[in-house]
């Protein structure tokens, strides 16, 4: 995959700031100069594909081609197998018109009760992360990355963003919330669907 970016920008497909930031910080040791949609008052497009491949592409396309760059887009979410891998593609929105995931994580609660998922194994989870890099004039290419681990109640620990401050991954006693950003970093969904795309850009 050959990666030449005008002015060496890349847009990273996304308006929520706690996203952007991650991606940003994982896109850094390449040096490229990153802006995201929301910088560039680009428009949300409609999420209406059934797979976090599928939004993953909709939205890099929709960015490269608004935009005339390169762009980098992700979807992800999180899949509580006790909800039958809800909330899945709609994280976000059970997150609500104000993106409260205070909101989303009491929601996932509340259903993991209505369930009868009381114990650590009855409350496993799993965040996937697609991502989707968009080249003009180039194919797509999609990169998915998967973690898991557990959920816990309360929430716990202020770093992160998202269903971060529930979820303790495989091998670990704290949560996304409470690691240190690089310690997530290094292991999260994200980082792995990064190790994949970078390891095909060191292919091209």
């Amino acid at each position: 995959m050959q990666l030449e970016l005008p002015d060496n920008r890349l847009v990273v497909a996304s308006h929520n700031q706690g996203k952007v930031r991650e991606i940003s910080a994982l896109l850094a040791p390449l040096g490229f100069t990153v802006v995201s949609a929301g910088d560039l008052h680009l428009p949300e497009p409609e999420e209406t594909e059934a797979t976090f491949e599928g939004n993953a592409r909709l939205k890099a396309e929709a960015a490269m081609t608004a935009s005339g760059l390169a762009a980098l887009s992700d979807d992800s979410g999180l899949c509580v197998d006790a909800l039958d891998g809800a909330p899945g593609i709609y994280s976000a929105r059970w997150a609500g018109p104000d993106k409260d995931f205070a909101v989303a994580m009491r929601k996932v609660e509340d259903e993991l009760q209505s369930a009868g998922a009381t114990s650590p194994a009855a409350r496993t989870a799993h965040f996937v992360c697609a991502l989707c890099l968009a080249l003009p004039g180039q194919p797509s290419r999609v990169f998915t990355g998967k973690v898991h681990g557990d959920l816990v109640w309360p929430p716990r620990g202020e770093r992160g963003f998202g269903y971060d401050p529930v979820f303790r991954p495989d091998g670990h006693d704290i949560t996304f919330g409470e690691m240190d950003p690089d310690a997530k970093h290094a292991m999260s969904h994200r980082a792995n669907a990064f190790a994949q795309l970078v390891d095909a850009l060191s292919q091209s």
